[in-house]
């Protein structure tokens, strides 16, 4: 077995497991669709759910649900009548979406907004003064740093503002070996959030990494 694999075994062999409902989903997943990579997984699942909760976090952005997983993690780190605000690009998952969340008993707790989130986001920012309280970040990746700069200023002192996949499979710091458009993005990316006065951040080694930003 190799190393990161002994590593991520032992990982989860220490975390909390998930329950029926998540492994069936996350079965699904591999099953159904072409990149069931793109779920978030138990791991992260579950470090979602703790940060949410730990912000008794009542106002919730996710910008790329893909199958509902993340959405339900985060939905099940809520404070009392919190909701999840969902959005999702792909217009084919909506009713997997739906139904993922049902099986989870989380409907009742997540908004799921279907197109374009650079479109539909601003202005429900603009409708919440009370500022969001957690925003987790898993679509495409050369926009990260518009969502980034959608959300900061619209999130309450103390917020935490998640994005994922910042690590790209390692392209990021093999710099004079990749030199594709998503990796240059996101390179870029990590770069301009390291810089911005506006947060306090920790890049951890989450999977394929997650930039986690706490706004001032």
């Amino acid at each position: 077995m190799r190393p990161d694999a002994l590593l991520d075994s032992y990982l989860l062999e220490h975390t909390t497991s998930v329950d029926a409902q998540l492994e069936a989903i996350e079965r699904w997943a591999h099953l159904h669709t072409a990149q069931p990579q793109m779920l978030c997984g138990p791991y992260e699942g579950r470090l979602l759910t703790m940060l949410c909760s730990s912000l008794q976090a009542r106002l919730v952005v996710e910008i790329g649900s893909f199958v509902g997983y993340s959405t339900i993690c985060l939905a099940r780190g809520l404070a009392e009548r919190g909701m999840v605000h969902a959005f999702e690009v792909n217009d084919e998952l909506e009713d997997v979406i739906h139904k993922h969340l049902s099986l989870c008993g989380v409907d009742d707790s997540v908004l799921l907004h279907m197109g374009d989130a650079l479109t539909l986001l601003p202005p429900l920012l603009a409708s919440w003064p009370e500022g969001v309280d957690m925003a987790f970040v898993d679509a495409g990746k050369r926009q990260n740093r518009q969502f980034y700069d959608l959300l900061v200023p619209k999130m309450r002192p103390g917020g935490i503002v998640v994005v994922d996949n910042v690590l790209w499979d390692g392209k990021v710091f093999d710099e004079k070996k990749h030199h594709d458009a998503d990796t240059l993005s996101m390179r870029a990316f990590n770069y301009y959030v390291q810089r911005d006065g506006r947060t306090e951040n920790i890049l951890l080694p989450v999977r394929d990494g997650i930039m986690l930003c706490v706004v001032k």
